[in-house]
């Protein structure tokens, strides 16, 4: 292993419908324990439906803006500097909670696998309204052990 960085402006940079996502750390530094992907969340957008992970665990860092993540019926604002944790088994969603201004966050993985969710969603084709479609964003995730949350 060698120490690596990326620096401003390099990784694999893609877009998924609105958001846009850039991989800091693709797993292969690190034997795939973990990866790590910058996403950028465009004002007022909703995020994905609410869903719980089988194998991985999530942690999001809030760089820019406000972020609105939904656990069940919870709800939780992170402002810029926070840090909110989905361990494997906990339902959450989470979205820009400001419709004027774009946010930004780290998002790891652990493992680096769930990376591969965030590379297929550039496949879909967004709607008219820009957005992808619901319901082809949880066939993604059925791929990735991550089920649609149902109180």
């Amino acid at each position: 292993m060698t120490v690596t960085v990326t620096a401003p402006g390099e990784g694999e940079q893609f877009p998924a419908g609105p958001v846009r996502f850039r991989i800091l750390e693709d797993g292969t530094s690190v034997d795939k324990r973990f990866g790590v992907a910058e996403c950028y969340l465009p004002p007022g957008w909703p995020g994905p439906p609410q869903h719980t992970h089988r194998a991985h665990d999530e942690t999001f860092y809030v760089v820019t803006g406000t972020v609105l993540f939904m656990s069940g019926t919870d709800e939780l604002l992170a402002p810029a500097g926070s840090l909110v944790t989905a361990p494997i088994g906990d339902p959450h969603t989470f979205g820009n909670a400001d419709a004027d201004a774009p946010a930004t966050l780290l998002c790891t993985v652990t493992p680096e696998r769930y990376l591969g969710y965030f590379r297929d969603l550039q496949d879909l084709r967004p709607g008219p309204d820009g957005m992808l479609n619901p319901s082809e964003v949880l066939g993604i995730m059925a791929r990735y052990a991550t089920e649609p949350y149902r109180p």
